[in-house]
């Protein structure tokens, strides 16, 4: 069986994802809803931190295995 390959949501990353950042823009997102991007290692302060700027709400934790 493949294992799903799960990439990097930063512009021109091809990394294997380890981590998710959940997200929302409270402006136009109810409390139900939210995005979700994925990052390696790399890239997990540089994510954060643009959301971070922005005062968009987010939760970061480990990327779940694909059953």
């Amino acid at each position: 069986m493949t294992e799903e390959r799960r990439t990097c949501s930063r512009a021109g990353c091809r990394q294997q994802a380890s981590t998710a950042i959940d997200w929302r823009n409270p402006r136009i997102h109810t409390g139900d809803r939210s995005k979700t991007w994925l990052a390696c290692e790399e890239h997990v302060p540089f994510l954060t931190d643009f959301l971070r700027a922005r005062a968009f709400p987010l939760q970061v934790r480990p990327v779940e295995p694909v059953r």
